[in-house]
């Protein structure tokens, strides 16, 4: 069974690419973003250290001068309005976070794969996130997948479905990794540009190659 990752710029359409796998084919598809919510609750494996580290923390709001709100909510949850603000406000914080979650929600999809590899009943398992390529996943997928999308129908697409400004899709654009990056690191790349019929055929095409056919 092989392990799939998928990753690509914002507005790229990684998300409908996914749906239609997961409609289409006997996979599982794991966003980590969705991972990480699991490791981040109540339980969770990171729950009780993040909640420690964001403790030590407790910067007032610079734009108020109040003190900082309690970083969990009365259920327990994490509180993500008050989690983001201290991390923006600490420089050193941001870099702290993700060396504490990135290793956490690498070990979780990796081992949840493990598990549907050993049950032996999936075609393929499919791994997606914004930083596969920065988080060294490329060392562990068999192919890496590159949703590819030309700017102008990002920009677009964006500005529709988000109603992003101009300055805040540069600001996104310029944080991310550039088009030769992705590409040079990718196994195989779905233009993504047009139609999203013209996409799914090339998810089709590439998972033919690997012996996968359709439910």
């Amino acid at each position: 069974m092989k392990l799939i990752g998928v990753t690509g710029g914002v507005g790229a359409g990684k998300s409908e690419i996914l749906n239609y796998m997961k409609s289409n084919y006997n996979c599982r598809i794991l966003l980590a973003d969705e991972a990480a919510r699991a490791l981040e609750a109540p339980g969770g494996a990171i729950y009780g250290p993040l909640i420690r580290l964001l403790e030590q923390y407790p910067a007032a709001d610079p734009a108020t001068g109040k003190a900082a709100a309690d970083i969990t909510l009365e259920d327990g949850r994490i509180n993500n309005p008050e989690m983001a603000r201290r991390i923006f406000s600490e420089p050193d914080l941001l870099q702290k976070v993700n060396n504490l979650v990135h290793p956490a929600v690498k070990e979780y999809i990796l081992s949840s794969f493990a598990e549907e590899k050993e049950a032996g009943v999936l075609d393929f398992f499919v791994v997606e996130a914004a930083l596969l390529i920065e988080c060294g996943y490329g060392e562990n997928v068999d192919a890496m997948w590159y949703i590819y999308c030309d700017e102008n129908e990002r920009r677009r697409r964006l500005k529709a479905s988000r109603g992003y400004s101009d300055e805040k899709i540069d600001n996104i654009l310029k944080s991310q990794l550039s088009e030769q990056t992705f590409r040079e690191n990718a196994d195989v790349v779905i233009d993504n540009s047009g139609a999203l019929e013209y996409a799914c055929a090339q998810v089709d095409e590439a998972l033919r190659s690997y012996g996968v056919t359709k439910k």
